[in-house]
């Protein structure tokens, strides 16, 4: 008979075991966090890639293109990410990441409100947001 150390009475399987339960799970996740360190071997991603080396401008080709252009210049779907209207002072980067997350209601043009991209985590959402600010500061604003 095993007991659970509350007055010395038996008890549940759960609680007498849920002491290794937590060792055990501590220790896997020691073990995995080991796994993903970068050793000297292994070459950082380059920078603007997500975890699977997705660059930001293939995010944005895959899920931004559409509809604001594959040269970002818009579509009649979507506005041009180079206009004025999109540079930093205006629509910051969280602008950016709470439309890709939430959507955002039609305010500059009339291209109708903007659907909520999913499937992209944070780190990717970052990526897309540098992509676009470099070739913003790359190819200039429009007016």
């Amino acid at each position: 008979m095993f007991l659970d150390g509350v007055d010395g009475q038996a008890g549940p399987w759960w609680r007498r075991h849920t002491t290794l339960a937590a060792a055990v799970t501590a220790a896997l996740a020691i073990f995995a966090a080991s796994c993903g360190s970068a050793t000297a071997d292994t070459a950082p991603a380059a920078p603007g890639s997500g975890a699977a080396g997705v660059t930001g401008a293939e995010l944005y080709q895959a899920n931004c293109a559409s509809c604001h252009g594959a040269d970002l210049r818009g579509t009649e779907q979507g506005p041009s990410h180079l206009s004025i209207v999109y540079e930093p002072n205006h629509h910051g980067d969280d602008a950016f990441r709470s439309a890709i997350l939430n959507g955002a209601q039609q305010h500059h043009w009339n291209f109708g409100d903007m659907a909520a991209i999913p499937g992209l985590d944070d780190d990717e959402i970052d990526d897309v947001i540098a992509y676009i600010r470099s070739e913003q500061e790359r190819q200039g604003f429009e007016q």
